[in-house]
């Protein structure tokens, strides 16, 4: 085996930890190829045998290409709230199933809080918390002392954890959410009447709406079937935690899209807003429900 033989052999067998860094730093599986892809290209064009340790020195340079991915995202305007539907329809054009694996593996409402985080602070968090990056070789990337990216990846775990006090009626709250999103998955519009209080109501911002006007409906029977309509968001929703409280959010490539919220009283839902307003979306404070189960459980699915 010739030297470049031997060189793309031992990237191979870093490609797979590669890619589950930066999928979890950009939350898109083609923009994390890429970024892997474009590390091969540098490792080429640079003399190996200069690089002590191969893993550290890949590991840096995928994190700095994603996080000047992640600062030139920070720079474009997000993409319309119109385009929602057809991004769900469509999913991601480089492989949609795989990209949804990813999510579950990851937390689909992880993605959405990194999302939520500052560039440095996402790479912080995902190098330390989810692959036991030391601080002082991810400070470097950073430009900042291991002191200074320490704080960063502490301003993320608590962003990451929410800042709610344990609701001793979560459990009974997630129940009734899980089952809504089941019913609404698999079209069961019985299941959803029997669990929707007879004078539910929803609201939903003129964001939310096809129709780009506020919408309020009230009944189980007419929010049933506008649950059923909307299965299409199904498959990209999640459970999580939104200003403390049980949610669904829908987040195809982990940018938060639609959050809804619920209100459940017994083991009925008496309340759903469903919020698509950027303005809105940005102010919500979103936390993983499992956040005591920590990150690495996630990073090594």
């Amino acid at each position: 085996m010739d030297v470049e033989d031997l060189l793309a052999s031992r990237f191979e067998s870093e490609r797979g930890r590669l890619r589950a860094v930066a999928y979890r730093m950009l939350g898109s599986l083609p923009e994390a190829d890429d970024a892997v892809q474009e590390t091969w290209l540098r490792l080429a064009r640079t003399d190996a045998g200069a690089i002590e340790n191969l893993g550290a020195w890949l590991t840096t340079v995928v994190a700095r290409i994603c996080l000047n991915i992640l600062r030139a995202r920070a720079l474009r305007r997000e993409e319309p709230i119109d385009e929602l539907e057809d991004a769900l329809r469509a999913g991601s054009a480089d492989g949609p199933e795989e990209e949804a694996v990813m999510a579950d593996a990851v937390g689909l409402a992880l993605l959405v809080v990194l999302d939520t985080l500052q560039p440095a602070e996402r790479l912080a968090f995902v190098l330390h918390d989810m692959f036991d990056v030391p601080f002082d070789r991810i400070a470097p990337i950073l430009g900042k002392s291991p002191e200074a990216t320490r704080q960063l990846a502490s301003r993320a775990r608590r962003r990451v954890r929410g800042s709610a006090a344990p609701d001793p009626d979560r459990e009974r709250q997630r129940r009734a959410v899980e089952a809504y999103l089941a019913a609404v998955r698999s079209g069961n519009f019985d299941a959803l009447v029997e669990l929707l209080a007879p004078d539910v109501v929803i609201n939903a911002d003129a964001a939310a709406s096809p129709s780009r006007l506020a919408v309020m409906l009230r009944g189980a029977e007419q929010v049933a079937h506008a649950a059923v309509a909307s299965a299409v968001r199904a498959p990209f929703a999640r459970v999580a935690l939104v200003n403390g409280r049980v949610a669904l959010v829908v987040a195809p490539r982990g940018r938060l899209r639609l959050v809804l919220a619920f209100t459940v009283d017994g083991d009925q839902i008496t309340h759903i807003d469903v919020v698509a307003e950027p303005a809105r979306l940005r102010a919500l404070e979103v936390a993983v429900v499992d956040a005591e189960r920590g990150p690495r459980q996630a990073a090594r699915s």
